[in-house]
């Protein structure tokens, strides 16, 4: 039995697929979605990452001004022809994403350099990352759906493991441990590893043997950092919109340029000194929407007797996606103003003073 405000299993009638008794989306829309966002990432994958390279500023920033206008005209398309709802839902899904698709970015960082990635082989390597979260967040988004369709108290473990992720993020900013994690250390310790980099090869002969490469343990890294930000990034999406439809191309739209942003923007990135207080806000905003939906919804017996607590406010839309832009300035203009005032006081304060004489001879 359907129930207004939960998600339901997809179903086709006339060639449309109704999702969550909400937004129609045609098959034939479904289609051009999948078929468009599928190319663009194998162009970027067979086209432009084919050779090992480090990109250009000019070839990452047109390519990243790309994936963002796609973005923003597929938000534009859906505020058209599917509603203002719905495009609110998809911008505050993206932008929510691409925040946590950086923070997973500035985590790669950490990795390369730990392991010393050659510069010629960290493109190759941000492909794979990039693919293989892709592939987790597809795994879970699907999972999300069907326990969304069947649970409604699913709500309250998406807010609680939410809240939790908040608290994580608060008090382990820097990401210090993320590039040699238990399973990073597990490999290391019981494989045979060489030092010879092999571009995406993890393994070699060496002496007629196979060992792994230093590849092999980046890749390793890359993965479970995807898994636990895949675990992170789809219960906040759901906060946000229960549309498959919505969630699916806001978390594709959200990769795509992660691998130029990257190149082009990897000092900037460790300047972002508040991002993960920043997603911290974020993601414990989403928590607090999510449990008054499960209230909204509630079915568990020793909640007002299972019966839902419609007097319980929903957070709108727009609210929500003017918290996440406000959030977003703000830590982003703290970040660089902490950085600058950082950077002025490193400064030799006998270069940095004006009245100091004979400072220059004085060196």
């Amino acid at each position: 039995m359907l129930r207004a405000g939960t998600l339901v299993a997809a179903e086709e009638t006339s060639g449309v697929l109704t999702t969550g008794g909400f937004v129609n989306v045609s098959a034939i829309e479904w289609a051009i979605t999948l078929t468009v966002t599928i190319a663009v990432l194998l162009f970027d994958v067979i086209v432009i990452g084919r050779r090992p390279h480090e990109p250009s500023r000019r070839e990452t920033g047109i390519a990243l001004g790309v994936y963002v206008t796609l973005a923003v005209l597929f938000g534009l398309w859906t505020w058209i022809f599917h509603g203002s709802r719905y495009g609110l839902e998809f911008f505050a899904g993206w932008l929510t994403e691409y925040s946590l698709s950086v923070d997973n970015l500035f985590v790669f960082l950490i990795i390369m350099a730990s392991f010393n990635v050659p510069r010629k082989f960290q493109q190759q390597a941000l492909l794979v990352g990039i693919i293989l979260a892709l592939i987790f967040r597809g795994i879970f988004i699907g999972l999300g759906a069907v326990a969304i369709s069947k649970f409604s108290w699913v709500f309250y473990i998406f807010a609680g493991f939410l809240l939790y992720t908040a608290i994580s993020l608060l008090r382990d900013t820097d990401h210090d441990d993320d590039g040699d994690n238990f399973v990073v250390r597990f490999a290391r310790n019981h494989l045979s590893m060489t030092d010879t980099w092999a571009g995406l090869r993890m393994w070699v002969k060496e002496n007629g043997k196979r060992v792994m490469t230093p590849m092999f343990l980046v890749i390793v890294a890359l993965g479970t950092t995807d898994l636990i930000f895949a675990l992170d990034s789809i219960p906040a999406i759901y906060g946000l919109t229960q549309e498959p439809y919505l969630v699916f191309t806001a978390n594709v739209f959200a990769l795509m340029g992660l691998r130029q942003l990257y190149f082009l923007l990897g000092d900037l990135l460790r300047r972002l000194v508040y991002l993960s207080q920043g997603l911290a806000v974020i993601l414990l905003f989403i928590s607090v929407k999510l449990f008054l939906h499960a209230l909204h919804e509630n079915e568990l017996p020793f909640i007002n007797g299972g019966e839902h607590l419609t007097w319980v406010p929903e957070i709108p839309t727009l609210v929500s996606l003017g918290v996440i832009v406000a959030t977003l300035i703000v830590t982003t203009a703290l970040s660089l103003y902490r950085t600058r005032v950082r950077d002025v006081r490193d400064v030799d304060p006998v270069e940095s003073d004006p009245d100091s004489e004979g400072s220059f001879d004085s060196r």
